[in-house]
């Protein structure tokens, strides 16, 4: 009696039997298409390397290569999709090729797309698949003069088609998409930091130099009135005083921006506490650390914490907000909470966004949790890493 083999829920086809069931026909398909697509990868395989490398000593051939290797991208997502239809093999597609930064040129671009290890093995897969296309498709019309052992034959050739695809044309797990990850990660980190020295020398120009150049002309209008008019000189000075005053405060604050003196001096604790002493609402801070971090990842802790407060201050309507950092294993956690009236969202213009992608890009996490009505709490995770052996011990206090 005949039996039809029922569709696979998983990846891959049901066991194979005696009946020319759909599967069968399916390997059968695919084994007999094996031959012209050996031959369109392999044709476009070795012109590709032969021309890149034949006009390697000129300007077109490592181009042409690279371009060529992206092509060789195109061949395998083909080839997955064969494999996905006639042999019910589900392979992931690859991550993205690196293009780098649009920032850095032309020559980023080439050193990526010569070193891509998808375009690679696929460039591999496909040279080593004429022989095998030949095999498959000879063996596969013979097999169907034959008839009976057309399953059989049809599933073991299949078989070993399902092997080279998962082998060759399957991303490599985690390290391609890490790499991928960290290529984004890269970008934000030096968005980042353009943005910052962008703020940095706004601040400067508008702020402090400004009021320095203006100091410079009041004290030469002084000195030249101080002969004639020394009370209208007198008068000047006093101003300018005022000025210089003013002036060291924007520099204070602009330095505090930067990196604040206290939290290379005494640390998290002491500057979350500063932070929240100017906080429009009550601040609870409690800080639990037996070390303190690295001094990268206590500076990002600070200024996230900073910017949370600053989101509290201006759009929570809270009465009283909590700072809680401690160590969990080898990871640092931060957790901002307030009692205010909550709807904060990714992207609602509060800087959340900016926030997470900060801390992503250093392997961290950042969860909000902000119901309407509130409260509003917000997590960041870091990774710990050790500067020293000092400790700091655990506080609590309320700003």
């Amino acid at each position: 009696m005949t039996m039809s083999p029922q569709v696979p829920a998983e990846d891959g086809p049901p066991p194979v039997r005696f009946a020319f069931g759909r599967w069968t026909w399916k390997e059968v398909a695919h084994l007999l298409s094996n031959l012209p697509m050996a031959i369109i990868g392999f044709v476009y395989t070795v012109l590709m390397i032969a021309i890149g490398v034949g006009l390697a000593v000129t300007v077109v051939g490592l181009p042409l290569l690279a371009a060529g290797l992206q092509g060789s991208r195109a061949i395998g997502r083909a080839e997955r999709g064969r494999a996905r239809k006639l042999l019910g093999v589900v392979v992931e597609e690859p991550s993205p090729p690196a293009r780098g930064r649009r920032e850095s040129g032309f020559f980023v671009w080439l050193w990526s797309a010569l070193r891509d290890p998808v375009a690679w093995r696929t460039a591999l897969y496909s040279f080593v698949r004429l022989p095998w296309g030949i095999l498959t498709f000879a063996l596969t019309l013979v097999c169907l003069i034959v008839w009976p052992p057309l399953p059989y034959v049809a599933r073991l050739l299949a078989n070993a088609d399902r092997v080279m695809v998962r082998g060759l044309l399957s991303p490599s797990d985690d390290l391609e998409r890490r790499i991928a990850e960290l290529e984004s990660d890269r970008g934000v980190v030096v968005d980042t930091a353009a943005a910052d020295l962008r703020r940095i020398e706004r601040d400067l120009h508008d702020g402090a130099q400004a009021r320095l150049v203006a100091l410079a002309m009041g004290l030469g209008l002084a000195k030249e009135r101080l002969a004639d008019d020394p009370e209208a000189a007198a008068r000047m000075v006093d101003e300018a005083h005022g000025e210089v005053k003013v002036a060291l405060q924007e520099l204070r604050d602009l330095a505090r921006g930067i990196h604040p003196a206290v939290l290379t001096d005494r640390g998290l604790d002491a500057a979350l506490s500063a932070i929240a002493s100017r906080c429009t609402v009550p601040v609870t801070v409690r800080v639990d650390l037996p070390a303190r971090p690295a001094q990268a990842i206590e500076g990002i802790a600070y200024f996230t914490v900073s910017e949370l407060l600053q989101n509290v201050s201006k759009h929570s309507g809270a009465r009283t907000a909590t700072v809680d950092v401690w160590r969990s294993g080898d990871r640092l956690l931060i957790q901002v909470g307030d009692d205010g009236h909550g709807g904060a969202s990714m992207d609602g213009g509060t800087g959340m966004a900016g926030l997470a992608e900060r801390l992503g890009a250093v392997d961290g996490l950042f969860v909000l949790d902000s119901p309407a009505g509130g409260p509003t709490t917000v997590t960041a995770e870091l990774p710990w890493r050790d500067r020293g052996l000092e400790k700091s011990a655990p506080a609590s206090r309320t700003a």
